[in-house]
Protein backbone atom coordinates (compact mmCIF):
# COMPACT_ATOMS: atom_id res chain seq x y z
CA UNK A 1 0.00 0.00 0.00
CA UNK A 2 2.96 2.16 0.72
CA UNK A 3 4.32 1.89 -2.65
CA UNK A 4 1.53 2.40 -4.42
CA UNK A 5 1.11 5.85 -2.01
CA UNK A 6 4.34 6.83 -3.04
CA UNK A 7 3.99 6.16 -6.76
CA UNK A 8 0.82 8.48 -6.71
CA UNK A 9 2.43 11.50 -4.61
CA UNK A 10 5.32 10.88 -7.02
CA UNK A 11 2.88 11.23 -10.00
CA UNK A 12 1.20 13.81 -8.68
CA UNK A 13 4.74 15.77 -8.17
CA UNK A 14 5.45 15.79 -11.83
CA UNK A 15 1.69 16.04 -13.33
CA UNK A 16 1.58 19.56 -11.61
CA UNK A 17 4.46 21.31 -12.35
CA UNK A 18 4.07 19.70 -16.25
CA UNK A 19 0.45 21.12 -16.27
CA UNK A 20 1.37 24.62 -14.85
CA UNK A 21 3.55 24.85 -17.28
CA UNK A 22 1.19 24.03 -20.53
CA UNK A 23 -1.50 26.10 -18.66
CA UNK A 24 1.33 28.98 -18.58
CA UNK A 25 2.24 28.44 -22.25
CA UNK A 26 -1.47 28.61 -23.47
CA UNK A 27 -2.05 31.49 -21.71
CA UNK A 28 0.93 33.40 -23.11
CA UNK A 29 -0.08 32.28 -26.61
CA UNK A 30 -3.71 33.73 -25.88
CA UNK A 31 -2.70 37.15 -24.72
CA UNK A 32 -0.10 37.55 -26.84
CA UNK A 33 -2.64 37.31 -29.86
CA UNK A 34 -5.26 39.52 -27.81
CA UNK A 35 -2.52 42.25 -27.79
CA UNK A 36 -1.55 41.99 -31.23
CA UNK A 37 -4.90 42.49 -31.99
CA UNK A 38 -5.83 45.44 -30.05
CA UNK A 39 -2.43 46.99 -31.09
CA UNK A 40 -3.66 46.56 -34.78
CA UNK A 41 -7.44 47.75 -33.45
CA UNK A 42 -5.52 51.42 -31.69
CA UNK A 43 -3.56 51.77 -35.14
CA UNK A 44 -6.58 51.71 -37.37
CA UNK A 45 -8.70 54.23 -34.68
CA UNK A 46 -5.66 56.79 -34.52
CA UNK A 47 -5.45 56.70 -38.38
CA UNK A 48 -9.34 57.11 -38.82
CA UNK A 49 -8.82 59.97 -36.17
CA UNK A 50 -5.81 61.94 -37.65
CA UNK A 51 -7.78 61.96 -41.20
CA UNK A 52 -10.84 63.41 -39.22
CA UNK A 53 -8.94 66.06 -38.08
CA UNK A 54 -7.02 66.81 -41.31
CA UNK A 55 -10.72 67.10 -42.42
CA UNK A 56 -12.17 69.35 -39.84
CA UNK A 57 -8.87 71.56 -40.22
CA UNK A 58 -9.00 71.92 -43.66
CA UNK A 59 -13.15 72.61 -43.25
CA UNK A 60 -12.45 75.50 -40.55
CA UNK A 61 -9.82 76.88 -42.69
CA UNK A 62 -12.46 77.28 -45.60
CA UNK A 63 -15.08 78.25 -43.05
CA UNK A 64 -12.25 80.97 -41.66
CA UNK A 65 -11.39 82.05 -45.55
CA UNK A 66 -14.98 82.48 -45.97
CA UNK A 67 -16.08 84.45 -43.06
CA UNK A 68 -12.58 86.86 -43.31
CA UNK A 69 -13.96 87.27 -47.23
CA UNK A 70 -17.62 88.44 -45.80
CA UNK A 71 -15.77 90.73 -43.17
CA UNK A 72 -13.45 92.16 -45.87
CA UNK A 73 -16.45 92.91 -48.00
CA UNK A 74 -18.35 94.45 -45.37
CA UNK A 75 -16.15 96.93 -44.23
CA UNK A 76 -14.98 97.85 -47.69
CA UNK A 77 -19.10 97.97 -47.86
CA UNK A 78 -18.91 100.35 -45.49
CA UNK A 79 -15.75 102.30 -45.77
CA UNK A 80 -17.54 103.18 -49.05
CA UNK A 81 -20.62 104.58 -47.68
CA UNK A 82 -18.86 106.60 -45.16
CA UNK A 83 -16.56 107.91 -47.64
CA UNK A 84 -19.61 108.91 -49.79
CA UNK A 85 -21.68 110.70 -46.56
CA UNK A 86 -18.37 112.06 -45.75
CA UNK A 87 -17.94 113.68 -49.58
CA UNK A 88 -21.79 114.53 -48.94
CA UNK A 89 -20.80 117.00 -45.40
CA UNK A 90 -17.78 118.44 -47.43
CA UNK A 91 -20.04 119.31 -50.31
CA UNK A 92 -22.87 120.93 -48.28
CA UNK A 93 -20.39 123.09 -46.06
CA UNK A 94 -18.50 123.94 -49.15
CA UNK A 95 -22.15 125.10 -49.97
CA UNK A 96 -22.37 126.85 -47.09
CA UNK A 97 -19.08 128.46 -46.51
CA UNK A 98 -20.17 129.47 -50.24
CA UNK A 99 -23.15 131.37 -48.91
CA UNK A 100 -21.30 133.04 -45.87
CA UNK A 101 -19.35 134.48 -48.06
CA UNK A 102 -22.18 136.03 -50.15
CA UNK A 103 -23.80 136.94 -47.32
CA UNK A 104 -21.24 138.51 -45.67
CA UNK A 105 -20.54 140.88 -49.06
CA UNK A 106 -24.37 141.64 -48.94
CA UNK A 107 -23.84 142.98 -45.57
CA UNK A 108 -21.11 144.70 -46.11
CA UNK A 109 -22.53 146.25 -49.38
CA UNK A 110 -25.19 147.22 -47.00
CA UNK A 111 -23.04 148.90 -44.02
CA UNK A 112 -21.43 150.82 -46.82
CA UNK A 113 -24.96 152.13 -48.16
CA UNK A 114 -26.18 152.71 -44.55
CA UNK A 115 -22.98 154.43 -43.56
CA UNK A 116 -23.34 156.86 -46.44
CA UNK A 117 -27.34 157.29 -45.58
CA UNK A 118 -26.02 157.93 -41.76
CA UNK A 119 -24.31 160.53 -42.75
CA UNK A 120 -27.01 162.24 -44.70
CA UNK A 121 -29.32 161.73 -42.17
CA UNK A 122 -26.96 163.98 -39.83
CA UNK A 123 -26.42 165.94 -42.18
CA UNK A 124 -30.79 166.33 -42.48
CA UNK A 125 -30.91 166.16 -39.05
CA UNK A 126 -28.70 169.24 -38.44
CA UNK A 127 -30.96 171.23 -41.05
CA UNK A 128 -33.73 170.01 -39.31
CA UNK A 129 -32.46 171.29 -35.88
CA UNK A 130 -31.64 174.32 -37.47
CA UNK A 131 -34.72 175.52 -39.04
CA UNK A 132 -37.18 173.76 -36.03
CA UNK A 133 -35.04 176.61 -34.03
CA UNK A 134 -35.48 179.51 -36.76
CA UNK A 135 -39.31 178.36 -36.73
CA UNK A 136 -39.37 178.29 -33.15
CA UNK A 137 -37.28 182.15 -32.81
CA UNK A 138 -40.38 183.13 -35.50
CA UNK A 139 -43.39 181.69 -33.59
CA UNK A 140 -41.61 183.36 -30.22
CA UNK A 141 -41.49 186.65 -32.11
CA UNK A 142 -44.97 186.59 -33.42
CA UNK A 143 -46.39 185.17 -30.28
CA UNK A 144 -44.74 187.34 -27.70
CA UNK A 145 -44.51 184.12 -25.53
CA UNK A 146 -41.70 182.02 -25.13
CA UNK A 147 -41.23 178.52 -25.52
CA UNK A 148 -41.49 177.60 -21.91
CA UNK A 149 -44.71 179.37 -21.59
CA UNK A 150 -46.14 178.39 -24.82
CA UNK A 151 -45.97 174.53 -23.12
CA UNK A 152 -47.00 175.64 -20.02
CA UNK A 153 -50.56 177.12 -21.75
CA UNK A 154 -51.19 174.38 -23.48
CA UNK A 155 -51.09 172.16 -20.96
CA UNK A 156 -52.77 174.15 -18.45
CA UNK A 157 -55.21 174.02 -21.70
CA UNK A 158 -55.33 169.98 -22.25
CA UNK A 159 -55.48 169.43 -18.18
CA UNK A 160 -58.42 171.38 -18.31
CA UNK A 161 -59.89 169.49 -21.20
CA UNK A 162 -58.95 166.21 -19.65
CA UNK A 163 -59.92 167.02 -16.31
CA UNK A 164 -63.28 167.90 -17.54
CA UNK A 165 -63.81 164.92 -19.66
CA UNK A 166 -62.91 163.13 -16.59
CA UNK A 167 -65.35 164.72 -14.35
CA UNK A 168 -67.73 164.35 -17.20
CA UNK A 169 -67.25 160.43 -18.01
CA UNK A 170 -66.99 159.52 -13.69
CA UNK A 171 -70.82 161.32 -13.90
CA UNK A 172 -72.04 159.74 -16.87
CA UNK A 173 -70.89 156.30 -15.38
CA UNK A 174 -71.82 156.55 -12.15
CA UNK A 175 -75.36 157.28 -13.14
CA UNK A 176 -75.88 154.58 -15.53
CA UNK A 177 -73.90 152.47 -12.54
CA UNK A 178 -76.34 153.82 -9.54
CA UNK A 179 -79.86 153.03 -12.34
CA UNK A 180 -78.67 149.93 -13.15
CA UNK A 181 -77.86 148.36 -9.33
CA UNK A 182 -79.70 150.70 -7.78
CA UNK A 183 -82.78 148.59 -8.05
CA UNK A 184 -81.81 145.16 -7.14
CA UNK A 185 -79.79 146.30 -4.32
CA UNK A 186 -82.56 148.13 -2.56
CA UNK A 187 -84.49 144.92 -3.32
CA UNK A 188 -82.08 142.61 -1.69
CA UNK A 189 -81.71 144.82 1.42
CA UNK A 190 -85.58 145.57 1.75
CA UNK A 191 -86.42 141.64 1.21
CA UNK A 192 -83.61 140.94 3.53
CA UNK A 193 -84.42 143.64 6.63
CA UNK A 194 -88.03 142.48 5.90
CA UNK A 195 -87.93 138.77 6.36
CA UNK A 196 -84.85 138.98 9.48
CA UNK A 197 -87.06 139.63 13.08
CA UNK A 198 -84.43 141.75 14.87
CA UNK A 199 -84.79 143.34 17.99
CA UNK A 200 -84.36 147.22 17.83
CA UNK A 201 -83.85 147.42 21.77
CA UNK A 202 -80.06 147.52 21.92
CA UNK A 203 -78.99 145.71 25.88
CA UNK A 204 -76.25 146.84 28.01
CA UNK A 205 -74.42 145.09 30.47
CA UNK A 206 -76.11 146.03 33.52
CA UNK A 207 -73.52 147.79 36.33
CA UNK A 208 -75.46 149.01 39.08
CA UNK A 209 -76.77 146.65 41.72
CA UNK A 210 -80.10 147.67 43.73
CA UNK A 211 -80.09 147.29 47.19
CA UNK A 212 -83.46 146.81 49.63
CA UNK A 213 -82.21 149.35 52.15
CA UNK A 214 -79.07 151.95 52.74
CA UNK A 215 -78.24 149.99 56.05
CA UNK A 216 -77.03 147.26 53.23
CA UNK A 217 -74.19 149.29 52.30
CA UNK A 218 -72.63 149.48 55.57
CA UNK A 219 -73.12 145.20 55.72
CA UNK A 220 -71.10 145.25 52.02
CA UNK A 221 -68.37 147.11 53.00
CA UNK A 222 -67.90 145.18 56.42
CA UNK A 223 -65.48 146.02 59.24
CA UNK A 224 -62.75 148.42 58.12
CA UNK A 225 -63.49 147.27 54.66
CA UNK A 226 -62.57 144.20 54.48
CA UNK A 227 -65.86 142.79 53.19
CA UNK A 228 -65.61 145.28 50.18
CA UNK A 229 -62.00 144.45 49.96
CA UNK A 230 -62.56 140.57 49.16
CA UNK A 231 -65.13 141.41 46.66
CA UNK A 232 -62.95 143.40 44.86
CA UNK A 233 -60.08 141.51 45.17
CA UNK A 234 -61.53 138.59 44.32
CA UNK A 235 -63.98 139.72 40.98
CA UNK A 236 -61.22 142.19 40.10
CA UNK A 237 -64.43 144.64 39.80
CA UNK A 238 -64.39 147.88 41.87
CA UNK A 239 -67.25 148.97 43.93
CA UNK A 240 -68.41 152.72 44.04
CA UNK A 241 -70.61 152.79 47.36
CA UNK A 242 -71.59 156.59 46.78
CA UNK A 243 -74.58 158.63 47.82
CA UNK A 244 -76.77 156.92 45.42
CA UNK A 245 -80.00 155.85 46.91
CA UNK A 246 -80.17 151.59 47.45
CA UNK A 247 -77.52 151.06 44.50
CA UNK A 248 -73.97 149.72 44.74
CA UNK A 249 -71.94 150.71 40.70
CA UNK A 250 -69.70 147.67 39.71
CA UNK A 251 -66.98 149.58 37.56
CA UNK A 252 -64.90 147.06 35.79
CA UNK A 253 -63.17 146.79 32.46
CA UNK A 254 -63.65 143.00 31.70
CA UNK A 255 -67.94 142.40 30.77
CA UNK A 256 -67.82 138.97 32.17
CA UNK A 257 -65.83 139.91 35.66
CA UNK A 258 -68.60 143.23 36.04
CA UNK A 259 -71.39 139.98 35.48
CA UNK A 260 -69.86 137.57 37.64
CA UNK A 261 -69.37 140.58 40.62
CA UNK A 262 -72.91 141.76 40.08
CA UNK A 263 -74.24 137.93 40.70
CA UNK A 264 -72.14 137.29 43.22
CA UNK A 265 -73.61 140.79 45.23
CA UNK A 266 -77.13 139.68 44.39
CA UNK A 267 -77.19 136.38 45.68
CA UNK A 268 -74.71 137.47 48.97
CA UNK A 269 -77.39 140.38 49.31
CA UNK A 270 -80.54 137.69 49.20
CA UNK A 271 -78.67 135.13 51.56
CA UNK A 272 -77.96 138.07 54.59
CA UNK A 273 -74.45 136.75 55.60
CA UNK A 274 -71.94 138.57 54.05
CA UNK A 275 -68.49 137.69 55.30
CA UNK A 276 -65.37 136.78 53.35
CA UNK A 277 -65.66 133.49 53.46
CA UNK A 278 -69.17 133.64 52.49
CA UNK A 279 -68.07 136.04 49.74
CA UNK A 280 -65.46 133.79 48.61
CA UNK A 281 -67.90 130.90 48.11
CA UNK A 282 -70.65 133.19 46.60
CA UNK A 283 -67.84 134.59 43.97
CA UNK A 284 -66.78 130.61 42.88
CA UNK A 285 -70.49 130.04 42.68
CA UNK A 286 -70.81 132.90 40.47
CA UNK A 287 -68.41 131.97 38.33
CA UNK A 288 -69.40 128.54 37.59
CA UNK A 289 -72.65 130.11 36.41
CA UNK A 290 -71.45 132.49 34.56
CA UNK A 291 -69.33 129.70 32.11
CA UNK A 292 -72.83 127.90 32.34
CA UNK A 293 -74.42 131.17 31.18
CA UNK A 294 -71.60 131.59 28.28
CA UNK A 295 -71.89 127.98 27.27
CA UNK A 296 -75.89 128.17 26.86
CA UNK A 297 -75.85 131.47 25.03
CA UNK A 298 -73.06 129.89 22.78
CA UNK A 299 -74.85 126.95 21.79
CA UNK A 300 -78.42 128.72 21.69
CA UNK A 301 -76.88 131.24 19.02
CA UNK A 302 -75.84 128.41 16.53
CA UNK A 303 -78.76 126.81 17.30
CA UNK A 304 -81.06 129.92 16.45
CA UNK A 305 -79.02 130.56 13.25
CA UNK A 306 -78.74 127.14 12.36
CA UNK A 307 -75.09 126.55 11.87
CA UNK A 308 -73.39 123.24 12.81
CA UNK A 309 -70.11 121.72 13.30
CA UNK A 310 -68.40 125.13 15.19
CA UNK A 311 -65.48 123.94 17.37
CA UNK A 312 -66.43 124.00 21.36
CA UNK A 313 -64.12 126.89 22.00
CA UNK A 314 -65.71 129.31 19.32
CA UNK A 315 -69.24 128.64 20.49
CA UNK A 316 -68.00 129.50 23.50
CA UNK A 317 -66.27 132.93 22.76
CA UNK A 318 -69.64 133.35 20.91
CA UNK A 319 -71.39 133.27 24.41
CA UNK A 320 -68.73 135.54 25.97
CA UNK A 321 -70.46 138.29 23.26
CA UNK A 322 -73.44 137.97 25.03
CA UNK A 323 -71.57 140.28 27.91
CA UNK A 324 -69.92 142.51 25.01
CA UNK A 325 -71.54 145.91 23.54
CA UNK A 326 -70.81 148.08 20.76
CA UNK A 327 -72.12 151.52 20.63
CA UNK A 328 -74.58 150.17 23.16
CA UNK A 329 -75.39 147.22 20.85
CA UNK A 330 -74.98 143.88 22.18
CA UNK A 331 -72.27 141.82 19.75
CA UNK A 332 -73.83 138.48 20.18
CA UNK A 333 -77.28 139.65 18.91
CA UNK A 334 -75.46 142.04 16.18
CA UNK A 335 -73.63 138.62 15.05
CA UNK A 336 -76.86 136.67 14.90
CA UNK A 337 -78.61 139.13 12.90
CA UNK A 338 -75.49 139.16 10.76
CA UNK A 339 -75.77 135.94 10.65
CA UNK A 340 -79.59 136.11 9.22
CA UNK A 341 -79.26 139.34 6.98
CA UNK A 342 -76.12 137.08 5.13
CA UNK A 343 -78.33 134.35 4.46
CA UNK A 344 -80.99 135.87 3.78
CA UNK A 345 -78.79 138.10 0.86
CA UNK A 346 -76.91 134.81 -0.39
CA UNK A 347 -80.36 133.02 -0.78
CA UNK A 348 -81.65 136.21 -3.09
CA UNK A 349 -77.94 135.65 -4.94
CA UNK A 350 -78.22 131.62 -5.16
CA UNK A 351 -74.80 131.41 -2.70
CA UNK A 352 -74.05 128.87 -0.15
CA UNK A 353 -76.70 130.14 2.24
CA UNK A 354 -74.78 127.98 5.19
CA UNK A 355 -71.62 129.49 4.49
CA UNK A 356 -72.52 132.77 4.47
CA UNK A 357 -74.71 131.91 8.33
CA UNK A 358 -71.40 131.03 9.48
CA UNK A 359 -69.35 133.77 8.18
CA UNK A 360 -71.60 136.52 9.14
CA UNK A 361 -72.08 134.48 13.33
CA UNK A 362 -68.24 134.37 13.33
CA UNK A 363 -67.39 137.66 11.86
CA UNK A 364 -67.24 139.89 15.17
CA UNK A 365 -65.65 136.66 17.20
CA UNK A 366 -62.13 137.95 18.07
CA UNK A 367 -64.26 140.90 20.34
CA UNK A 368 -64.82 138.45 22.59
CA UNK A 369 -60.72 137.98 23.42
CA UNK A 370 -59.93 142.05 22.76
CA UNK A 371 -59.48 143.19 25.87
CA UNK A 372 -57.21 140.16 26.68
CA UNK A 373 -55.07 140.08 23.94
CA UNK A 374 -53.18 142.45 21.92
CA UNK A 375 -54.14 143.57 18.02
CA UNK A 376 -57.66 144.51 16.58
CA UNK A 377 -60.89 142.43 16.46
CA UNK A 378 -60.98 141.63 12.75
CA UNK A 379 -56.81 140.34 13.37
CA UNK A 380 -57.66 138.33 16.51
CA UNK A 381 -60.85 136.79 14.89
CA UNK A 382 -59.00 135.68 11.43
CA UNK A 383 -56.12 133.72 14.05
CA UNK A 384 -59.03 132.25 15.95
CA UNK A 385 -60.70 131.30 12.60
CA UNK A 386 -57.23 129.97 11.51
CA UNK A 387 -56.92 127.97 14.82
CA UNK A 388 -59.82 126.03 14.81
CA UNK A 389 -59.60 124.99 11.09
CA UNK A 390 -62.43 127.62 9.66
CA UNK A 391 -62.61 127.72 5.20
CA UNK A 392 -60.91 130.10 3.79
CA UNK A 393 -64.06 131.44 2.74
CA UNK A 394 -65.02 132.21 6.13
CA UNK A 395 -61.57 133.68 7.27
CA UNK A 396 -61.64 135.84 3.99
CA UNK A 397 -65.13 137.53 5.63
CA UNK A 398 -63.77 137.86 8.62
CA UNK A 399 -61.03 139.65 7.38
CA UNK A 400 -62.31 141.37 4.71
CA UNK A 401 -65.81 142.80 7.01
CA UNK A 402 -64.30 146.45 7.59
CA UNK A 403 -62.23 146.47 4.61
CA UNK A 404 -58.75 146.02 6.26
CA UNK A 405 -58.20 143.70 3.24
CA UNK A 406 -59.79 143.04 -0.70
CA UNK A 407 -62.58 140.05 -0.35
CA UNK A 408 -61.95 137.11 -2.22
CA UNK A 409 -65.72 136.13 -2.82
CA UNK A 410 -69.15 137.20 -3.36
CA UNK A 411 -69.82 135.87 0.62
CA UNK A 412 -67.24 138.24 1.90
CA UNK A 413 -69.42 141.40 0.42
CA UNK A 414 -72.26 139.83 1.78
CA UNK A 415 -71.59 139.83 5.06
CA UNK A 416 -69.81 143.37 4.98
CA UNK A 417 -72.96 144.81 3.89
CA UNK A 418 -75.40 142.66 6.32
CA UNK A 419 -72.76 144.33 8.82
CA UNK A 420 -72.96 147.98 8.04
CA UNK A 421 -77.52 146.75 7.58
CA UNK A 422 -77.21 145.92 11.43
CA UNK A 423 -74.96 148.60 12.42
CA UNK A 424 -76.69 151.38 10.83
CA UNK A 425 -80.25 150.58 11.14
CA UNK A 426 -81.78 152.97 13.25
CA UNK A 427 -82.30 152.05 16.90
CA UNK A 428 -79.19 149.62 16.89
CA UNK A 429 -76.35 151.67 18.33
CA UNK A 430 -76.14 155.16 20.36
CA UNK A 431 -72.97 156.93 20.93
CA UNK A 432 -71.46 159.12 23.50
CA UNK A 433 -72.02 163.01 22.90
CA UNK A 434 -68.17 163.47 22.86
CA UNK A 435 -67.62 160.64 20.09
CA UNK A 436 -70.52 162.45 18.40
CA UNK A 437 -69.25 165.92 18.12
CA UNK A 438 -66.11 164.67 17.76
CA UNK A 439 -67.00 162.89 14.03
CA UNK A 440 -68.61 166.12 13.13
CA UNK A 441 -65.88 168.51 14.22
CA UNK A 442 -63.80 166.09 12.18
CA UNK A 443 -66.03 165.85 8.85
CA UNK A 444 -65.94 169.66 8.77
CA UNK A 445 -62.39 169.68 9.35
CA UNK A 446 -61.80 167.12 6.95
CA UNK A 447 -64.07 169.16 4.26
CA UNK A 448 -62.27 172.49 4.81
CA UNK A 449 -58.98 171.42 4.27
CA UNK A 450 -59.53 170.65 0.83
CA UNK A 451 -58.78 174.62 -1.65
CA UNK A 452 -61.61 175.96 -3.39
CA UNK A 453 -64.18 175.16 -0.19
CA UNK A 454 -65.57 177.98 1.09
CA UNK A 455 -67.32 176.41 4.37
CA UNK A 456 -69.02 172.97 5.34
CA UNK A 457 -71.71 171.96 7.09
CA UNK A 458 -72.19 168.48 8.67
CA UNK A 459 -76.08 167.82 9.27
CA UNK A 460 -77.81 165.04 9.73
CA UNK A 461 -76.66 163.88 12.92
CA UNK A 462 -73.38 163.28 10.64
CA UNK A 463 -74.66 161.28 7.95
CA UNK A 464 -74.63 164.02 5.27
CA UNK A 465 -71.65 166.85 4.75
CA UNK A 466 -72.53 170.01 2.88
CA UNK A 467 -69.82 171.53 1.03
CA UNK A 468 -70.15 174.90 -0.07
CA UNK A 469 -66.99 176.03 -2.75
CA UNK A 470 -66.14 178.92 -4.26
CA UNK A 471 -67.61 179.43 -7.65
CA UNK A 472 -64.87 181.30 -9.23
CA UNK A 473 -62.31 178.21 -8.15
CA UNK A 474 -64.35 175.43 -8.66
CA UNK A 475 -66.01 174.12 -11.77
CA UNK A 476 -68.82 172.17 -12.27
CA UNK A 477 -66.69 169.14 -13.59
CA UNK A 478 -63.96 170.03 -10.31
CA UNK A 479 -66.93 169.68 -8.38
CA UNK A 480 -67.63 165.59 -9.20
CA UNK A 481 -63.83 165.43 -8.34
CA UNK A 482 -63.82 166.96 -5.09
CA UNK A 483 -66.96 164.84 -3.85
CA UNK A 484 -64.97 161.77 -4.85
CA UNK A 485 -61.52 163.01 -3.09
CA UNK A 486 -63.94 164.48 0.24
CA UNK A 487 -65.52 161.12 0.28
CA UNK A 488 -62.32 158.71 -0.18
CA UNK A 489 -60.42 160.95 2.78
CA UNK A 490 -63.40 160.44 4.70
CA UNK A 491 -63.59 156.63 4.38
CA UNK A 492 -59.40 156.60 4.87
CA UNK A 493 -60.28 158.95 8.32
CA UNK A 494 -62.97 157.98 10.02
CA UNK A 495 -64.75 155.35 11.86
CA UNK A 496 -68.46 155.32 11.62
CA UNK A 497 -71.73 153.19 11.53
CA UNK A 498 -73.28 153.31 7.59
CA UNK A 499 -72.06 155.49 5.31
CA UNK A 500 -71.94 159.68 5.22
CA UNK A 501 -73.48 161.50 2.34
CA UNK A 502 -70.79 164.10 0.59
CA UNK A 503 -72.95 167.55 -0.81
CA UNK A 504 -70.88 169.77 -3.09
CA UNK A 505 -72.85 172.54 -3.96
CA UNK A 506 -71.85 175.40 -6.12
CA UNK A 507 -74.01 178.78 -6.50
CA UNK A 508 -73.06 181.73 -8.10
CA UNK A 509 -75.37 184.87 -7.89
CA UNK A 510 -76.25 188.43 -9.87
CA UNK A 511 -78.35 190.66 -7.76
CA UNK A 512 -79.48 194.09 -8.98
CA UNK A 513 -81.96 196.67 -7.19
CA UNK A 514 -84.48 198.45 -9.61
CA UNK A 515 -84.62 202.00 -8.51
Amino acid sequence: MMPVIIAIVATLVIAVPVTYFIVTSAKKKSDTKTMGNAEDRARQIIDEALKTAETKKREALLEAKEENIRNKNELDKEIKERRAEAQRYERRVQQKEETIDKKAEAIEKKEAGLAAREAELDKQRAEVSKLNEQRIQELERISGLTSEQAKEYLLKAVEDDVKHETAVMIKEMEAKAKEEADKKAKEYVISAIQRCAADHVSETTISVVQLPNDDMKGRIIGREGRNIRTLETMTGVDLIVDDTPEAVVLSGFDPIRREVARIALEKLIVDGRIHPARIEEMVEKAQREVETMIKEEGESAVLEVGVHGLHPELVRLLGKLKFRTSYGQNVLKHSIEVSHLSGLLASEFGLDVRVAKRAGLLHDIGKAVDHEMEGTHVQLGVDLCKKHKESDTVINAVASHHGDCEPTSLIACIVQAADTISAARPGARRETLETYTTRLKQLEDISNGFKGVDKSFAIQAGREIRVMVVPEQITDADMVLLARDISKQIEEELEYPGQIKVNVIRESRAVDYAK
